[in-house]
């Protein structure tokens, strides 16, 4: 009975009529509504977490069947998920309402919908880049920071990719708005994601660019990784790409040659051409 005595307390229905009528916050009317009314809408969120948190997304569901419908009005409203607290309270919601073990086509269907809304929130804020806040989200959908940024990527990587092209042109190197920082960033950031397909375009870019700097502008441990996932054939690359490797990091070239001697002197090959076969396989 205490679980029911708190219902009618979260004036949900109030709140649902409010999101709807806000849209996404288009116009100067809405938007001022929505700032005023931040204070009040954060703390239903809050008493609404608070609630939820402790029942199976089930009976979540149950006593609030339009839930689904609120927050995903919610989280698509800038002005509200601009305000920090707000976007962190609803992310919390949606990881209650996500099921660990689905037992349905319908709780399939949800723990998609959850996933594709805790992305767009996280892809829309400074949260994205800060490992220790995002873990918590991470874990509670059950994944891996890999796995999980997987959907973040292919956005991502087609940004990435068009901002440094446009600091090139025709080869020459461009002192533009990227700064050596930024790309050696861009870098590091690719190091636990190196073997996601989606990122390949991303490692080319950087593999042949150079900014006006003349030291490595690269992450030394993003070059060795790099090399090793490609060593063992675990990524893609074009000649192009791979010889820049090489040239821009010594050690990456002596690590290929070293791991060619060993590939000839461990495997037994029975003909010159099979040794010509993997020679020029390694690109050495």
């Amino acid at each position: 009975m205490a679980q029911d005595t708190t219902v009618p307390k979260l004036n949900f229905g109030y709140w649902l009529d409010k999101a709807i009528e806000w849209g996404q916050a288009t116009t100067l009317e809405s938007q001022k509504d929505v700032c005023l009314h931040l204070p009040q809408l954060q703390e239903f969120l809050h008493q609404l977490y608070e609630t939820i948190k402790h029942l199976s997304s089930t009976v979540a569901i149950q006593q609030f069947p339009l839930i689904g419908q609120l927050l995903g009005r919610l989280c698509w409203n800038p002005f509200v998920i601009g305000y920090e607290e707000s976007q962190k309270t609803l992310m919390w919601c949606l990881c209650c309402l996500y099921s660990s073990e689905p037992q349905n086509a319908v709780e399939l269907k949800a723990n998609n919908w959850i996933r594709s809304l805790l992305c767009h929130l996280l892809s829309s804020s400074k949260w994205e880049s800060n490992e220790a806040e995002t873990s918590t989200f991470i874990s509670a959908l059950g994944y891996t920071s890999a796995d999980y940024y997987c959907h973040l990527v292919k956005n991502m990587v087609v940004s990435l990719v068009t901002e440094l092209k446009e600091n090139q042109f025709n080869g020459l190197n461009i002192q533009g708005s990227i700064s050596a920082s930024r790309v050696n960033a861009v870098s590091i950031f690719c190091v636990p994601l190196i073997t996601l397909p989606d990122l390949t375009p991303l490692l080319e870019t950087l593999l042949l660019y150079h900014g006006g700097s003349s030291k490595e502008i690269l992450n030394s441990e993003f070059l060795q990784a790099v090399n090793e996932a490609f060593l063992k054939k675990k990524i893609s690359l074009p000649e192009s790409a791979v010889f820049s490797l090489w040239l821009r990091h010594l050690p990456s070239l002596e690590k290929a040659t070293l791991h060619l001697l060993d590939q000839l002197f461990s495997v037994h090959l029975s003909s010159l051409e099979e040794v010509a076969c993997v020679m020029k396989d390694s690109l050495l």
